[in-house]
Parts: C-alpha cells; structure tokens; sequence
C-alpha cells in the first residue's frame, strides 16, 4: 500500500510548501475580501499650507461682531478663614442656664406613720418633695441697654435665669418678655461695657450663602459651626404657630437654641431655634428665625411688653379636591371655618361653621397658615373685608379684626423630639 502512494506524497508536499511561501511572501497578489476594490488613484504629495494668514482688506461699512463675552474667572474661593466674623459676632453671644424647682411626686408608702419614723431622724431634706430642673441655651446680646433675644422654650417656666459671658462675666437676667408663638423671648442684664451684635437684613439672605452658628452646644462652651443658608420661607413644620424659617446645614446641636447665625461679617441673619432629627443630634437640617422677624417681636415685647396681632377668632381647615366639589368649587381655593370662637371677631361678623373662606381683603387663599400670617400683622380694629361660599352661594361680608388672646398651651411644647434644646 505505502509503495503505491509514495508517487502521490510528494506533490501534496511540494504543492503546501509553494502555497505557504506565495502567502506570506506575496499577499498583495493574492485577493482579500475585505479590501476595497475600486481603483485607487495614484496619491498626490499632501499639500504645503502656509501658516501666515491672507491679509483681509478692511471694510468700514462691515459691522462689528456681537461676541458674548464671559465674564472673568473668579480667582476668590472666600477667605480661607472666618475667624474676623467669629471675633465681631461671638462675644455677644452668651450662655444661658435657666432652673426651675418642679414638685416631685412622693411615694404611697412615704405617706404610712410606720415608713415616716425611719426618716425623721434625717432631718427636713429627707422629705423634701421637690427638685430643681436645669437646662441651658444660648442668647444674642441685640443692644448696650442689655436686651438678650433668647428662645422662648429655653427659658420657659425659670425661676431663675444665669447669663454668661465670653470675657467670663455672669450676671442673673430679668424676663422682659416672651411670644410663645414664635418661640421668643427677650431678657435683660445690667453690666457695662457690653458687646452687641449687628443685624442684618434677613430678607437679602440667598439660599448657598455661607453661614456660622454660634452657640452653647451641650454646655462644652462657646462654639462655631459653619454650613449654608439651604433654604428659606421654612413653614408648615409644626414648631410655632407662626413659622418662616431659615433653614441652613451648619450643625445645631441640644445648646444652641437662641444663638446667633451670622453671615461671612460676623453679622446676624437670624436666631438658631431648632432641628429636624431622628437621633436627637445635628443631621444637617437646622432652622432658624429670621433676624427681620426677630428684630420686630424685640420691638413690641420691649415697647408693649406683648406682640399684638390680628385675630379672626375662626378654626380653619384646609381644603381638599374632594370637599372643594362638595361645596361646588372648581378649584380646591380657599379654607374651610371649622369652628368659631364664641364672642370672637368671626362669630360677631356672622361667619358659621361650614362657610368657605376664599379671599381676605381681596386677595384669594392659597395657603391657610400664610393667611393666618398676614392676618396677624393687620392691626386690630381694622374692618377686614371677606368672600365666602355658604350652601353654594358666594357672599361679602366684613368684620373687625380683634386682637389675637395669648395662647393657653405653649405651642413649642406640642412637637416633642424637634427642638434642639
């Protein structure tokens, strides 16, 4: 077998060695399906291109180009330090420490002859039945005459209120005056030669302006915290009956309520009041009263010993796509007067429970808390003009504005776990 295919070997051999040379010797010559197959031109030298522009002939009738011009890059990052702001702001920012001596409930068994005669012989402490609370916050010294701007939940209910100092000066304060309702107070202290704090105008503050908070955070002593201003107009949170807060990212912490937030030169933009936390600690979500609103219930609590405002004396509920279609509105506009306060401004006008509220003085409702804002700062006495719906029919009536009672629960006590301190 091997004898008669010994002829045929060889040329298979010879024919795999001559195909293997032609392959990588000549593969132009071969054809390649991936090449392209139209005729190529024979390829010219590249061209010189000079790099000297042509000279363009000037024409005065030609106008200008309007170009967009950006503005210069701006080489200022901010101070690397803020420690000029710190020193104008912080020695007017004081500690407060506010006691109060609560009653302590007694035992069953304390009130049994038998139990008694073990402690008689320990004296008149043994059973005492009362016990000083203490707390702390921090205050703003706002005038040389010594007038403090304080929260009203840190110093509410003392019998006694220690204000320190800075220079390490302290002194016992005097409550000049609080507004539970936007969780302010005012105190005073008399010493000489008191730092004082500059205010600033809350309404130009921007949202991304950088901002320090000063305070007493968890009585370690004075400290400075920096963030943002992260939003303002803050409402509808819960804490105050009236609320327009600044909300900002520096930390706050239990101990700040009642200090200052101050801009980049050491001014005050408004008054740390609290936090929004889960944990009880600072999660970067502080709010803070605006130095406008602030510097205004000073005024009045200075002045009048009490902030006045406008009252209709009503109950109002908001109005939703469902009950706005019950009461044959096309829109959910307006407040629904759940209530009326008997001999109040509301009930001697006529106004019923039931009645859609929809304008005030002739502007419509879009938000009851905001109208509740504006009617608080008309003063009372005013006729104030009303548009309701009553059983489907729109009427005009007017009352007086009278004046708004102090509230019988402090509204700052109805959020418990949201204060700083």
């Amino acid at each position: 077998m091997r004898r008669y295919m010994l002829p045929y070997l060889w040329p298979v051999v010879t024919g795999v060695l001559l195909a293997v040379v032609i392959l990588f010797a000549l593969p132009e010559q071969l054809p390649n399906p991936f090449r392209d197959s139209t005729p190529q031109a024979p390829q010219s030298p590249a061209p010189v291109i000079s790099t000297v522009p042509a000279a363009v002939e000037p024409n005065p009738n030609r106008p200008a180009p309007e170009i967009h011009q950006a503005a210069p890059l701006s080489r200022n990052k901010g101070p690397v330090s803020y420690s000029r702001a710190v020193e104008q702001a912080a020695p007017a920012v004081v500690n407060i420490y506010s006691s109060r001596i609560v009653e302590r409930d007694q035992h069953p068994l304390m009130s049994d002859p038998f139990f008694q005669q073990f402690f008689d012989s320990q004296g008149d402490d043994a059973t005492t039945h009362q016990r000083m609370l203490s707390s702390l916050g921090s205050g703003v010294i706002v005038s040389e005459d010594g007038y403090v701007l304080t929260n009203h939940h840190v110093i509410n209910g003392a019998d006694e209120i220690q204000v320190a100092l800075r220079d390490g000066r302290e002194t016992l304060a005097e409550v000049i005056g609080t507004d539970p309702e936007s969780d302010l107070a005012v105190l005073r202290i008399n010493l000489d030669d008191l730092p004082v704090i500059e205010l600033t105008d809350s309404a130009d503050v921007a949202v991304g302006d950088v901002a320090l908070a000063i305070g007493n955070p968890f009585g370690v002593g004075q400290t400075v915290t920096m963030g943002i201003i992260s939003a303002t107009g803050r409402n509808h949170l819960g804490l105050n009956a009236y609320e327009d807060f600044i909300q900002t990212d520096a930390a706050i912490n239990p101990g700040n309520s009642g200090g200052a937030l101050v801009n980049p030169d050491g001014a005050m933009v408004g008054i740390n009041t609290a936090i929004f936390s889960r944990s009880g600690g600072s999660q970067g979500i502080g709010f803070a009263i605006p130095a406008n609103l602030a510097h205004s219930i000073l005024d009045e609590l200075v002045t009048q010993g009490r902030v006045i405002r406008g009252w209709l004396g009503i109950e109002a509920q908001a109005l939703s796509r469902e009950l706005a279609a019950s009461f044959g509105l096309q829109t959910p506009q307006g407040v629904i007067v759940a209530g009326v306060v008997s001999g109040g401004p509301a009930a001697q006008a006529g106004l019923e429970p039931g009645d859609v509220l929809l304008a005030v003085d002739g502007e419509p409702i879009l938000d009851a808390r905001s109208t509740m804002s504006e009617i608080a700062s008309i003063p009372p006495g005013t006729s104030l003009p009303l548009t309701i719906v009553r059983s489907g029919e729109r009427m005009e009536m007017t009352l007086e504005v009278g004046e708004r009672p102090l509230p019988a629960i402090p509204i700052n006590e109805e959020v418990p776990g949201q204060r700083d301190s």
